[in-house]
């Protein structure tokens, strides 16, 4: 694809937070009236592959313009995922740390918990395995009082819970140690569909982190419905959304 329509196309759509792919049908037709379907898809798997344009649903769009979620990790974690890999080498699981949320958020938290998610049959073993070898308190799927009473009161504490099935996330490696992080689509829905866990963020608060969090990053929003929806949440998040930032996303969600 010459260089020029490639320049035109964002120049077109960079202003949107949207664009459909029947409006980049007739956008390439003005240049090639004798296009094809079949060839528009070649179009845009070239245009998504030079990452010019990023899909956000089926046949929904946006120019590419925000970076990718890719948060700093400090040391206490990587020393955690460590202690996880010496112990349970070949098991699949999730970590990160909550100041990851101060980025988006309009109180800075002064404390933070780690989170670790891993498959069901493991839970138990994580959770023994920490709190006998590491220096910090360690709860396995803390229930509302015991985040009221223990968690809450807890300098920086382990919360160990299960993994949900085909959660979006990715493996990072830092210091030749290889882990999984979730996605920001995974930490907005897992905020804001455990309440409690992360009281913190919530009212006010959450709103500003979900704005904040669609306006600085590439957000997937096909990746971020069908996690809620594993979570039986994805009605209520699309209703968050719509209320609270509808200008981000009325052209994406369906209410």
């Amino acid at each position: 694809m010459p260089k020029i329509i490639e320049n035109r196309l964002i120049e077109e759509f960079k202003d949107r937070e949207s664009f459909s792919r029947d409006e980049l049908f007739e956008f390439f037709k003005y240049f090639e009236p004798d296009l094809k379907e079949g060839t528009l898809g070649w179009r845009i798997y070239d245009l998504k592959n030079k990452n010019i344009i990023k899909p956000l649903m089926r046949g929904l769009y946006t120019i590419s313009y925000k970076p990718k979620y890719k948060p700093d990790v400090s040391q206490d974690l990587i020393k955690l995922a460590k202690k996880i890999n010496d112990r349970f080498e070949d098991v699949k699981y999730c970590i990160w740390e909550t100041n990851w949320l101060n980025e988006f958020s309009q109180h800075q938290a002064s404390k933070k918990i780690f989170i670790i998610e891993t498959e069901k049959d493991f839970l138990d073993s994580f959770f023994y395995e920490l709190k006998e070898t590491y220096k910090a308190e360690v709860f396995l799927t803390p229930d509302e009082k015991a985040i009221n009473f223990y968690v809450a009161e807890s300098l920086q504490p382990i919360v160990i819970k299960k993994l949900v099935t085909r959660s979006p996330i990715g493996k990072r490696t830092e210091k030749k140690l290889k882990f999984y992080t979730p996605f920001l689509e995974k930490i907005l829905v897992d905020i804001f569909s455990e309440n409690k866990l992360f009281y913190y963020s919530q009212g006010s608060e959450l709103v500003h982190i979900f704005e904040n969090a669609l306006k600085s990053y590439d957000i997937n929003f096909t990746k971020l419905l069908s996690y809620a929806k594993r979570r039986e949440r994805d009605n209520d998040i699309k209703l968050f959304l719509s209320n609270n930032m509808n200008y981000l996303v009325k052209d994406i969600i369906d209410v």
